[in-house]
């Protein structure tokens, strides 16, 4: 199937190591299973998943040391294209622990390499370079320590230049920048929790997300946001109407990804033509068919089509 360029952004990757214990314990010497290693942050699991579903993308990776060497590697053995940049420090690395007396995960995040002025430059000056004129640059994940809070609002600015649609999953400060308005980035993602913050004040329905949601877009913010409200599914407020996409009703064995396989589906259904209700729908499916795989497996292309199948996505 035909589809535009995607370009996927992790300024902050890392080493994702997942693991199970009987039970989780303080003060005691754990034994744990083998680990899975995968690679991960936010715009490197984006380009997984649309692999998944026999897409195409590059991916724009910040890598350092000997982590970052075996990170690279895990990538190219994935088959993604590799833009690569070198990072302040060694790569980070995650662990992911599964306690299987109750069946809860326990994630552990670690921070990444601290980051000087001229290091945020250069990734500027990368991914404009890397970006495909026409196509879309995905931004998603946090900003490693020391990238200012305007990273993003600045690189929309220089797409807009090379003709090129950004899409943003970001949060903190970097969210809040953008939230002010003039940017007009392709989309602007968020949780529930993030839009309450940003509104300052509860959003208990889904019509008040959706008004939020709508005010953010015509304060030139986006031309679409979309907000995640849990399980009761995601929002999206576009140039062109309101939508909600139901969540769906699956078992769920790990919610690592399932933020990222949602962009992804969102962002390859757009660069494929498809109408914004129907990337929302492929957005949600992608997200819902992660949380039925373990760890950081993402999502499973065919779990993924008989959900779009099964959506149910509304106007608003």
């Amino acid at each position: 199937m035909n589809q535009a360029p995607i370009l996927t952004v992790t300024l902050n990757p890392a080493l994702d190591l997942s693991t199970e214990v009987d039970e989780v314990k303080p003060d005691l010497k754990l034994r744990c299973a083998a680990p899975v290693t995968d690679p991960g942050g936010g715009g490197i699991n984006v380009s997984r998943a649309i692999a998944v579903m026999d897409g195409e993308s590059a991916a724009f990776v910040a890598l350092g040391g000997a982590t970052g060497t075996r990170l690279a590697e895990l990538l190219d053995r994935a088959g993604i294209n590799l833009h690569c940049i070198d990072a302040p420090g060694e790569t980070r690395e995650s662990l992911a622990v599964t306690d299987r007396a109750t069946g809860q995960q326990y994630r552990f995040v670690m921070p990444g390499p601290t980051w000087q002025d001229r290091d945020a430059q250069a990734a500027l000056d990368g991914i404009v370079r890397a970006a495909p004129p026409g196509g879309l640059v995905v931004l998603s994940g946090s900003n490693p320590p020391g990238v200012p809070d305007d990273f993003a609002a600045r690189l929309a600015a220089r797409l807009a230049d090379e003709q090129a649609g950004l899409i943003v999953d970001t949060s903190g400060p970097a969210l809040r920048q953008l939230a002010r308005g003039g940017h007009r980035v392709t989309l602007l993602r968020m949780d529930r929790a993030e839009a309450e913050e940003l509104a300052g004040a509860p959003l208990p329905q889904r019509a008040d997300t959706a008004g939020f949601a709508a005010s953010l877009v015509l304060a030139g913010a986006a031309q679409a946001v979309i907000v995640a409200r849990g399980d009761d599914g995601n929002i999206v407020a576009h140039e062109t109407g309101q939508w909600h996409a139901e969540s769906h009703p699956v078992e769920v064995v790990s919610k690592v990804g399932a933020g990222d396989s949602f962009v992804a589906g969102f962002t390859l259904a757009t660069a494929r033509g498809l109408d914004v209700d129907h990337a929302l729908g492929w957005g949600a499916a992608m997200a819902s068919a992660a949380c039925m795989t373990p760890a950081t497996e993402l999502c499973r292309a065919e779990d993924a089509h008989r959900l779009f199948a099964e959506r149910i996505v509304t106007r608003l």
